[in-house]
């Protein structure tokens, strides 16, 4: 079976598998459109990205590098008016918005996440023992404070419920049922591999990580949050894909639950038409994978 992740985007959802990602979107019309790409990833050239926790930062790339794309993919769909079918889509970041959009992103997450729980910790003045313990507990109160202000925007409840059948289209397809907007109605809108679960355990194990340095200078405090990053992400991705490899062990799970549980401010009960959506995204990828024939979608889950 094909490993398969998402992204909501506007009016549309993205899934990727380990080769090739498609995003599908629905137009002001009515119809669908999807776009399908290739993914030239270095892990599949040269073995040293493959090892354990390195994986997870080439994979946090490239997740971000296509996010991007995907988003302006769906936005550009989004925004065409009736009667423009003939005209072009522009689905292309160039190389220096790519770049900007990372710069921007990722300053402000680490901005937002990192140094400012560490520097409000630093001045409150708490002493090197309970240093980390309260520093992380102010990032994670920070980082469900910001989910549950954006969670009560209207215009983000849509992407949500996109968020929930890109779930949905998923949980249907590991457990070897068909992909059909009714059935897949029925499955979870939680999901163990959920990029709302990663961030909440890069903040968890950060604590680990940050225990080591105490409580340094406040510019080792800066350099230490910001630099260690990679490390974190490695290691959070390395945890959520063995939580993704063993669902069903019920100690793991609970183990685990703060992060499913915190997918309930960035999911929302989708629609059937909105799961089509997710699903015309989930099959485009799954037979540019070779694995996935939409007449016979059993024989090939279960083969």
């Amino acid at each position: 079976m094909t490993t398969v992740g998402g992204q909501a985007v506007l009016e549309g959802v993205m899934m990727r598998g380990p080769s090739n990602w498609s995003v599908a979107v629905r137009k002001p019309d009515g119809e669908i459109a999807h776009v399908n790409q290739p993914i030239a990833s270095p892990m599949a050239r040269h073995r040293i990205w493959r090892l354990p926790v390195i994986r997870g930062v080439i994979a946090l790339g490239e997740s971000l590098a296509i996010g991007f794309r995907a988003l302006a993919i769906s936005a550009s769909y989004a925004a065409q008016q009736e009667g423009e079918e003939g005209e072009a889509i522009e689905t292309e970041l160039t190389r220096g918005q790519l770049f900007f959009a990372f710069a921007i992103a990722i300053g402000f997450a680490v901005l937002l996440f990192k140094v400012s729980p560490a520097l409000i910790t630093d001045w409150i003045g708490i002493n090197a023992g309970w240093f980390v313990i309260v520093e992380g507990l102010i990032r994670v109160g920070i980082f469900i404070a910001y989910l549950t202000l954006i969670s009560l925007f209207p215009d983000l409840r849509r992407v949500f419920q996109y968020h929930a059948a890109e779930h949905k289209a998923i949980n249907a397809y590991e457990a070897g049922e068909e992909l059909e907007p009714e059935t897949v109605q029925r499955f979870s809108l939680i999901h163990p591999r959920c990029g709302t679960a990663f961030l909440l355990w890069v903040m968890v194990i950060a604590v680990f990580v940050f225990a080591f340095f105490g409580r340094p200078h406040w510019y080792w405090l800066i350099a230490t949050r910001i630099l260690l990053l990679p490390l974190i992400a490695g290691l959070a991705y390395e945890l959520i894909r063995f939580a993704g490899k063993h669902q069903r062990n019920r100690i793991l799970m609970t183990v685990l639950a703060p992060g499913l549980w915190l997918q309930r401010l960035t999911t929302r009960q989708p629609s059937l038409e909105q799961i089509e959506v997710s699903i015309r995204a989930l099959k485009e990828v799954l037979a540019l994978e070779g694995t996935h024939d939409p007449n016979e979608r059993k024989v090939e889950v279960m083969a």
